[in-house]
């Protein structure tokens, strides 16, 4: 929004610079972009805010400057704008013009008419105050309505009256098929739906948008029908959009131009053309407004007002802040019933009006104090602690992290037990809401060749009556002729899960689920605590869904599993003393299971053992047939330094421990 000085100054006594003006608009809200040096005047360039549009005009913004400084002082022109006057003339069966609004998304239409015309050039200081604000002078009657439109935000539209059959104007509604040409001279194909202002038969402009070149005024027009409307701001917007369309008007009335300042519009055009040719309108004045809106009062408090800025601000002071701004108060003690003016669309509630007055009063004289009350807990914790937990494991075990949507089409992977159904599918791919993520990382891997990959997903799925998150993986071999030992096996998911539960605090005992899972091979399928399952993909499953035969699948319940973590998370102070490490290589019968290994080690290494991990697997050349060897890291801590004795005597003794499993060091 491009204003010069000299227009504000029409509305506004202030010893303000330019740039004085513009720090006072950012302070309130209207951030100042620069300040322009044009023919010799100083032009502001302030930024509009979506929901403001009554900021789009030098009247709105001269209320602000108004209500933020107690120097200045409204001139009368101001006050002329600012009042809603008796409407004069009315209607009459002899009128040479009418209108008729058929459509809800036009909620209030004026008309004046003026004869004996001739629209030439408009006066020079019209034209230059036009041309500093970039605006192209064209003739009489536009350049007044671009001038009347820039300074009370209401866009006007002037009709050759001549070119209106009967002068009679129709708010309606596109019908399919209808075409427009707007004054740029494109021929537009009208949807459906579309508000446009037609005569008894065609359109001949798009509402809030732009005329049609049918109907424009001209040099050779001598009777003008001057349009001044209030549209929904919203279909403004869609049909603008559809048109592919921008304009000065359409940019006011998407941000909402005020229902009552139609009148007005059309009286300030009619005083600037008795002004500048002498010419005044007829008696005549059509408002058609059918339904007013009604903008119900909202109560402030004046001590939630305080305590929400952590500003002293009076009860005198928050009425007149209120009251400054356009909204009618009426005080009871420390509250107030507020009814807000008819161009802030946005004040909606309680909180709205707090911002007025933290606006109106001054952002920076909010005091610097430090924080009260309890110091919240920092950083990530509680469950999506637990859920970046379970994610960071898994990449850690080289798995990728894919994101599906949550609505599904049935798939042979859904769990049993039933869906939840959308009310009203956008189609059939999108008609259940998913009762597991299994289908959601089978998608992503089919999409992604369906071979050698690891993925998983961590989201919330949808069963009758219940809902929570769940985490489910897949891994798919490489190689058509199946998996290799650390590629895609059931014993290579199976270390995946351990890896995963074990570094968020769980030592999980696989054993076969109760019920078999069909989406799984019967023989190769395992769960824990009803939380976990996983194995390989049942063949038919796998021909079904065109993934490889080996390919292994995981679903964690993260709901059931967070309630298997223990309530109190203790404080773990970092240890004072340095650990050790020690590394051992056993050689030990195939058939023994690492979960007793493990067992063996702690027990032996008693409390100085931190952790243990198993590095490495190694069979071949020098170990005998049914044997591997472990390669198998010992972390050693206690209150005190550790000697190389003391740590080499912790390890032979859990060396000792392992030969009671028939172990043997390598």
């Amino acid at each position: 929004m491009k204003f010069t000085e000299s227009m504000l100054r029409d509305l506004v006594e202030t010893a303000m610079s330019a740039e004085e003006v513009g720090d006072l608009l950012t302070m309130t809200g209207f951030e100042l972009e620069e300040v322009l040096l044009v023919e010799g005047e100083k032009v502001l360039d302030i930024n509009v805010m979506a929901n403001r549009g009554d900021g789009a005009s030098v009247l709105g913004l001269a209320r602000e400057v108004l209500a933020k400084d107690p120097k200045s002082r409204p001139t009368p022109l101001y006050q002329a704008l600012s009042t809603h006057g008796p409407q004069e003339g009315a209607a009459d069966p002899e009128a040479t013009a009418s209108v008729r609004i058929e459509s809800p998304l036009c909620t209030r239409f004026s008309i004046r008419v003026f004869e004996g015309l001739a629209n030439g050039p408009s006066p020079d200081w019209v034209q230059e105050r036009l041309r500093k604000i970039g605006q192209r002078p064209i003739s009489l009657l536009v350049d007044l309505t671009n001038t009347v439109m820039y300074e009370t935000g209401q866009p006007l539209h002037a009709y050759d009256l001549d070119l209106v059959p009967k002068g009679s104007l129709v708010v309606r509604e596109a019908r399919a098929g209808e075409t427009l040409t707007t004054l740029d001279g494109t021929a537009h194909e009208l949807k459906a739906g579309m508000l446009m202002i037609c005569d008894e038969t065609r359109p001949i402009g798009v509402a809030g948008v732009m005329g049609g070149l049918d109907t424009e005024v001209s040099e050779t027009t001598t009777r003008c029908l001057l349009e001044s409307a209030h549209f929904d701001h919203q279909a403004v917007r869609r049909t603008r959009k559809g048109l592919g369309l921008q304009t000065d008007a359409s940019y006011r009335f998407e941000r909402y131009v005020d229902p009552e300042g139609t009148v007005r519009a059309l009286d300030r055009f009619a005083e600037l053309l008795e002004q500048c040719a002498g010419y005044k309108p007829l008696p005549l004045l059509i408002d058609v407004y059918p339904a007013p809106p009604v903008r119900p009062a909202v109560v402030v408090r004046g001590d939630r007002t305080r305590r929400l800025l952590g500003l002293d601000v009076s009860s005198q002071q928050i009425a007149k802040y209120l009251q400054d701004l356009g909204s009618r108060v009426e005080q009871n003690g420390d509250d107030f019933s507020v009814a807000p003016p008819s161009w802030r669309i946005d004040l909606v509630r309680e909180d709205d009006f707090v911002e007025e007055v933290g606006r109106v009063h001054g952002y920076e004289k909010i005091p610097s104090l430090l924080p009260i009350g309890s110091t919240p807990v920092g950083g990530v914790h509680g469950r999506s602690k637990f859920l970046d937990a379970l994610r960071g494991w898994a990449v850690r075990c080289g798995f990728t992290q894919c994101i599906s949507h949550s609505l599904c089409a049935g798939s042979p992977l859904d769990a049993p037990g039933g869906h939840v159904h959308v009310r009203n599918p956008h189609s059939p791919e999108l008609e259940l809401l998913r009762n597991s993520c299994l289908p959601s990382v089978a998608d992503a891997a089919l999409r992604n060749g369906g071979k050698g990959l690891k993925l998983f997903e961590v989201g919330r799925v949808f069963r009758p009556g219940s809902e929570g998150h769940h985490m489910a993986l897949i891994s798919t071999s490489a190689a058509a002729s199946g998996p290799t030992v650390t590629d895609a096996g059931f014993f290579a998911m199976k270390g995946t899960i351990e890896t995963i539960l074990e570094g968020t605090g769980f030592r999980p005992s696989f054993s076969l689920p109760a019920v078999p899972d069909d989406r799984f091979h019967p023989t190769r399928q395992a769960s824990w605590e009803g939380a976990v399952l996983f194995g390989q993909i049942h063949p038919l499953v796998a021909e079904t869904l065109g993934l490889p035969t080996e390919t292994c699948l995981a679903e964690i319940d993260v709901t059931a599993l967070w309630r298997l973590v223990p309530a109190d998370d203790p404080f773990k102070p970092f240890h004072r003393h340095p650990s050790v490490r020690r590394d051992m290589a056993v050689v030990v019968a195939k058939s023994v299971k690492y979960q007793d290994v493990a067992l063996v080690i702690e027990e032996a290494c008693g409390d100085v053992l931190e952790r243990h991990w198993l590095f490495d697997v190694y069979e071949g050349a020098g170990i005998d047939p049914g044997h591997h060897s472990l390669g198998i890291a010992l972390l050693l801590r206690k209150a005190g330094t550790f000697t190389d004795e003391e740590a080499n005597r912790v390890r032979d003794a859990a060396v000792s421990g392992l030969e009671r499993l028939g172990a043997k060091l390598r």
